[in-house]
């Protein structure tokens, strides 16, 4: 597998606890959106950790964006990225990952589960084919949605948010579980499913997905 040592050419702060990276990108780097690849931190002690990023970009871009969230309360990639600056060295290997588009359905995305399907979005917006794509995004408190204001741009109506922790949100409240599903979504055999989250939120909703009708090879997500 390939390895490149790239530069970081802009951070800029989309949530409270999360960063869009853009890095530099090698010539003819070849990806297709919703993939992702394995980044590492190019810090002493840190140059062998990696950890998985989806790409966030568009494959015509002329650099690569990582929209990444931080985690503050234990040491790792994450919290090290936070207090990463522009001129730091990253390095990433060759583009990987199992959740492409494949037609028109529902994307069911938990915290920062949303980034395989950013450039997914982002591309179908630029192609004109939204169609009757839509978005069902669960997180915990209303500041921890990631491109929000984007995201309704692109989707408008068929943008809908479900908050856990914060009694006071205007959005639904709850988790996306099987009776969510039943409620908000009308049929389940004619249409894709594309899953990203947590571990225990993909298997949930798989799970809850096929036991309401979904066929297994509808379910697009990271295996």
């Amino acid at each position: 597998m390939e390895s490149y040592q790239l530069r970081i050419l802009d951070k800029s702060i989309v949530t409270h606890d999360t960063y869009a990276f853009k890095i530099e990108k090698p010539k003819g780097y070849p990806f297709v959106p919703g993939q992702a690849t394995e980044l590492s931190l190019l810090k002493e002690g840190w140059e062998d950790v990696r950890r998985p990023f989806s790409f966030t970009s568009l494959p015509k871009d002329d650099f690569l964006e990582f929209t990444i969230k931080t985690y503050d309360d234990h040491e790792g990639v994450t919290k090290r990225l936070g207090d990463a600056q522009v001129g730091d060295k990253v390095e990433i290997g060759d583009a990987w990952g199992a959740i492409a588009y494949k037609g028109e359905g529902v994307f069911l995305a938990g915290g920062a589960g949303i980034t395989p399907f950013i450039s997914i979005l982002r591309d179908l917006r630029q192609k004109n084919e939204i169609g009757n794509n839509r978005l069902i995004f669960a997180n915990k408190t209303n500041e921890d949605i990631i491109l929000f204001e984007e995201l309704k741009t692109i989707l408008g109506h068929k943008f809908q948010n479900i908050i856990e922790k914060q009694k006071d949100s205007a959005f639904d409240r709850g988790r996306i579980d099987k009776e969510y599903l039943i409620k908000n979504i009308n049929d389940f055999k004619r249409q894709h499913f594309y899953v990203c989250g947590p571990e225990g939120f993909i298997i949930a909703v798989n799970k809850a997905l096929e036991e309401l009708g979904a066929a297994p090879d509808a379910l697009v997500f990271e295996k």
